[in-house]
């Protein structure tokens, strides 16, 4: 087991060597995808494998197009790949025509292009650094952008010109906003028309947006880096949409009320036009709007209301091939798939995603229990159908008939990625990742009278007597750690479980998959009903378990896991006697709008709750063993945090310990310091609960 943090930081969590970003054909009989060579490879390649054969091809490799040298990443490149929480290097995305005849990719800042049918990747002469190039539908044209400009050069390397040009120095076209890539998952800026001639585009301008600085203290001479961070109940980034044609020349307005509907949610550009999604600040109301391409004129195509917020289902809206509206709507508490104004999923069946449009088939994710996530296909003369038949989590994509599923189950390491269906043979995508050196001994558990969700992960020697507990959640809206799936965070869990500990991961109120009013019990106070339901969970695990020794009871979490962690010691040491909290958000008005005022509203108007949940007002609560750890380079949760909760702490003769992470962001990728953060954290857990550990399961 002394060789698990090592494998896990090498493999950046075990992601490593599993297929992503997978594409396919027109007809379905090839399939494209990025991958490394090895679990351990951090260096992404794209591939191409034919399905009638099995075989695979290598159709970009990295190394070979750098020659060896190293990989450079511009300064907006390293961010977005922050944003996206990108673990791998070299080709991390690509885009292609709608034949397949053309992929395109940025590498090392450049623009390279590669036909399917022949030939090899080249370098296309476009400016300098190129950031999220794509051709245009019929593969006549590659857009990408540069310098906050988006441009436009033709597939053969011809006439490369600006089509939307920065028009001051906080002015970017074709590039998303923070909030739009940190929060409201749509990572794009810019969208061709069906027949390559126009494009619809994003302008942000971040001139009112707060400046935040952000130094590296282990190198006093360099400059700070400087951010655009829109913290809650202060200003947004200025976004509007504009069409403009591939010749350049002036620019169409996209007309809706911005000042009514600040943040775009979502765009698109269908053989019925362009269309976009926007969402007012209070989060409350989205509305779908229609966009004439030729006057830039709107019309409403559906509003959605609700008194806390309206959840952005990614991929929503959309439409089918004969234009019906593809959007979501919560009724019966189910958030159900609407088409054509009609849901046309059942109630207890919650929609996550809508993950393609085939023709007049939707394909989505959704839940009926919250632990597992199957792909569903949905057409008029179908209806709803499951396509992954196998508990666990499931997503995937479809076309022509074909259908990718992504699968991961709880009897099986890593990710399985099969393609089926459209009359070509079935074939698996190989996965080159490597097996965790341990076996999860996991007991999926429902808890108490909320039928709480939690999984209990026992050492693998342990036969009898009391163990420690540590309770190892996130419990917040973004993520569900309670799944039936082997996933990295499981693997986690059960190496602190061979340290000595019960390891107990609960999902409460506020994460995903379970319904609306269970995601919302936590507008206005994303504490207490969260940390209720971790104390509920245990307590009701201990009865059921009586091996847990809730004398000794440890907690630890990441981002909203932190702050959880830091929740549990500073209100209820009577039931937690210490905590480790990594990246917590401890003042609730230093995090970004869109995220906070979806859950608290803006400050102004809820003074109270965001007092309520910043623990950093209660630090002179603190009675128990605390250790916190940040990334210095973190631009999402940013330092201050726990820099700011460290100083309360110091100031009311409160003991605690701080590990800072030099040049380290939001999800730490350095293999020494993601593998030796593990040891750190389970030795000071085992301190100060008085654990033992068996000696075959030292750490070194």
């Amino acid at each position: 087991m002394s060789d698990f943090p090592r494998q896990f930081a090498r493999t950046r969590r075990f992601t490593l060597g599993v297929p992503a970003h997978v594409t396919l054909s027109p007809d379905g009989g090839t399939v494209y995808f990025l991958r490394g060579r090895a679990g351990d490879d951090p260096v992404s390649c794209l591939w191409a494998l034919d399905r009638a054969t099995g075989v695979e091809r290598l159709l970009a490799d990295p190394l070979t197009l750098l020659a060896d040298a190293a990989e450079e990443l511009s300064p907006q490149e390293r961010t977005r790949r922050n944003r996206t929480y990108e673990l791998s290097s070299g080709i991390v995305s690509y885009a292609t025509d709608d034949a397949c005849a053309l992929l395109v990719f940025a590498l090392s800042g450049r623009l390279w292009a590669r036909r399917t049918t022949d030939g090899e990747p080249r370098v296309l002469p476009a400016a300098e650094p190129v950031i999220d190039p794509r051709p245009d539908p019929t593969g006549r044209r590659i857009a990408y952008v540069s310098g906050g400009t988006l441009r436009v050069i033709e597939a053969d390397g011809r006439d490369d010109r600006p089509v939307a040009a920065s028009d001051g120095p906080e002015v970017t076209y074709g590039l998303p906003e923070h909030v739009a890539t940190e929060e409201m998952g749509r990572h794009r800026g810019y969208w061709w028309s069906p027949g390559g001639d126009r494009l619809l585009v994003a302008r942000v301008d971040t001139t009112p947006v707060l400046r935040w600085h952000i130094a590296d203290p282990t190198d006093p001479s360099l400059p700070p880096a400087t951010i655009r961070y829109p913290a809650a109940g202060t200003a947004n980034a200025e976004v509007t949409l504009w069409i403009a044609d591939v010749s350049g020349g002036p620019l169409t307005p996209v007309g809706w009320d911005v000042a009514a509907f600040e943040y775009l949610a979502r765009a698109g550009w269908d053989a019925r036009g362009p269309y976009a999604s926007v969402q007012d600040r209070s989060q409350r109301h989205v509305r779908v709007l229609g966009v004439d391409p030729d006057t830039g004129v709107t019309e409403v195509l559906a509003d959605q209301h609700d008194d806390a917020w309206v959840e952005l289902v990614p991929g929503l809206p959309a439409r089918t091939a004969a234009g019906a509206l593809v959007t979501s709507a919560d009724l019966d508490d189910t958030r159900r798939l609407v088409v054509a104004g009609r849901p046309v999923t059942p109630p207890g069946l919650n929609l996550s995603a809508v993950v393609a449009v085939d023709g007049e088939t939707v394909l989505f994710t959704a839940s009926e229990e919250p632990t597992e996530t199957h792909l569903w296909a949905y057409d008029q003369a179908a209806g709803t159908r499951r396509l992954s038949a196998e508990s666990g989590v499931h997503a995937g994509t479809g076309r022509a008939g074909s259908v990718v599923l992504v699968s991961r189950t709880p009897d099986r390491h890593g990710t399985r990625t099969a393609v089926r269906g459209g009359g070509h043979p079935p074939v698996e995508i190989a996965s080159r990742a490597e097996t965790p050196v341990l076996e999860p001994r996991v007991e999926m558990l429902t808890l108490g009278p909320k039928r709480l969700r939690a999984a209990l992960f026992l050492p693998s020697w342990h036969r009898e007597g009391p163990l420690p507990v540590l309770m190892d959640p996130y419990g917040g809206p973004a993520l569900r750690k309670v799944t039936a799936e082997r996933v990295w965070w499981a693997y986690m869990s059960q190496w602190f479980a061979e340290q000595g500990f019960a390891v107990l991961a609960v999902d409460g109120r506020g994460t995903p998959g379970r319904g609306p009013a269970w995601e919302r019990a936590i507008h206005l106070d994303i504490a207490g009903p969260v940390l209720e339901d971790q104390v509920e969970g245990l307590h009701e695990a201990a009865r059921r378990f009586p091996a847990l020794d809730l004398t000794r009871v440890g907690i630890r979490g990441w981002s909203f896991g932190g702050y959880l962690a830091v929740l549990a010691v500073l209100r209820r040491p009577d039931v937690f006697h210490a905590a480790v909290a990594g990246a917590p958000v401890t003042d609730q008005r230093l995090y970004d709008t869109h995220w906070r005022e979806r859950h608290l509203g803006r400050p102004g108007e809820h003074p109270d709750a965001y007092d309520r949940c910043s623990p950093i007002h209660e630090a002179a609560g603190l009675s128990r063993p605390l250790l916190l750890i940040h990334g210095l380079a973190d631009d999402n949760v940013v330092a201050a945090h726990t820099l700011r909760l460290s100083a309360a702490l110091l100031a009311a003769g409160r003991p605690h310990e701080v590990l800072p992470l030099p040049r380290t962001t939001h999800l730490p990728s350095d293999e020494a310091v993601a593998a030796n953060m593990l040891t750190h954290q389970l030795r000071f857990l085992r301190r100060e609960l008085g654990v033992a550990g068996r000696p075959a399961a030292e750490v070194r």
